[in-house]
């Protein structure tokens, strides 16, 4: 891993977890600081998989389950490079896997 902001967001995501998401796995307020708002978006990149494309539609559908603001979070992954986004297709970018 070559981010040296996402290995500082990464060693604390546990804590950041508890503290932003509910016991539903909702979450429940957005991180204003950006080293935790990365292990927060780390950990909803894991609802995607690797190597599937999805539709806007699908995105939104999987976000909506997670946030409220299903829209600002979808900005949020792209625009932290956690899913790509091209012509209406979103796939998995970044973001840690577990093997």
């Amino acid at each position: 891993m070559d981010n040296p902001l996402l290995q500082d967001a990464l060693a604390q995501q546990e804590t950041v977890l508890r503290t932003f998401v509910d016991a539903d796995g909702r979450i429940s307020q957005m991180p204003a600081k950006r080293v935790k708002r990365l292990a927060l978006l780390d950990h909803v990149a894991g609802s995607f998989e690797v190597g599937r494309k999805y539709t806007e539609k699908e995105v939104t559908a999987v976000l909506k389950r997670i946030h409220h603001d299903h829209a600002a979070l979808r900005r949020y992954l792209v625009d932290e490079g956690f899913l790509t986004r091209d012509h209406g297709i979103y796939w998995r970018s970044g973001g840690t896997v577990d093997l």
